[in-house]
């Protein structure tokens, strides 16, 4: 079993009158199985409304399945004596860092989780400089994070999550309300928790360029898995992804028009310097 193990797991939004009766039931959720690799880099991928933030959430045990179970590193989400546990072991990040913040400095506000999980005060200090070095915000430690840009709050509230020492990470759409340097910055230190420190990590994202570097990759549509492999498999099939309302990475597409055009360029094309060699190989037929 993978750190994060999903057995056709369901979960159903029911909407009730004022009298307590059920006037709509909306599946979020629809019979959901996934294994997730510890230490692995999962990118979960889908338009508005496709269940992906419903599958966070149930993988730091926010929601429960209504059919179905879901483990995290061996313990059940929908038991609530494992609820503690399971948090222990996966954080969450959320789309805006100002949700998260609650001290007036840095390096309390990193501290705040492990305070509240009982870690001893030296620990804790341990926990605050490693967690802000690795998301390099080790020198604003003693600043205050409401003078942060976007993308500096979020690396903190990434590090507030390290701090508490969890062998999984999720993120539901972290760079969504960055600029592109902030989005940037939270993928680069997100990468460096992943490679470094072995952390694994969930990236729930619109954004296709921040699937390139992903190990596997999940789509969803209605609620369900309809496609998973590795970047190149998923993006090789564009016309699929479209056909769910997603897009595909500027080269990805850049290169598949091209190859539409006529030209013999290999499908699932992922960066820049790939495309500039298929180019000059084609220029050397």
């Amino acid at each position: 079993m993978g750190i994060i193990k999903a057995k056709k797991i369901v979960h159903e939004y029911i909407r009730r009158d004022e009298d307590g009766n059920v006037e709509s039931i909306q599946t979020a959720l629809d019979h959901v199985s996934l294994d997730v690799r510890e230490g692995d880099f999962i990118a979960i991928l889908g338009h508005n409304g496709s269940g992906k933030s419903t599958l966070a959430k149930h993988i730091n045990a926010l929601l429960v399945p209504s059919e179905g179970t879901l483990w995290v590193d061996g313990y059940e989400t929908g038991r609530p004596e494992h609820v503690w546990e399971v948090r222990k072991r996966a954080g969450m990040v959320f789309q805006n860092p100002d949700n998260q913040i609650v001290a007036g400095v840095v390096e309390e506000d990193v501290g705040f989780g492990p305070e509240n999980m009982g870690v001893p005060t030296e620990e804790i200090w341990k926990r605050v400089a490693r967690s802000l070095e690795a998301v390099g915000m080790l020198s604003y430690r003693s600043g205050s994070p409401n003078r942060l840009s976007g993308g500096q709050k979020q690396r903190v509230a990434i590090a507030g999550v390290m701090a508490m020492e969890p062998k999984c990470i999720v993120l539901d759409e972290p760079t969504a309300m960055l600029d592109p340097m902030g989005r940037k910055e939270v993928l680069e230190a997100v990468h460096r928790l992943n490679r470094e420190k072995g952390v694994t990590v969930i990236l729930i994202t619109h954004y296709m360029e921040e699937v390139v570097d992903a190990d596997w990759v999940y789509v969803m549509d209605q609620g369900r898995i309809v496609m998973q492999g590795n970047p190149r498999t998923i993006f090789s099939q564009v016309d699929t992804l479209r056909g769910y309302r997603l897009d595909v990475p500027q080269i990805t597409m850049l290169a598949y028009q091209l190859q539409q055009a006529g030209l013999p360029i290999s499908p699932g094309i992922l960066t820049k310097e790939e495309l500039t060699e298929e180019l000059l190989k084609i220029c050397q037929l």
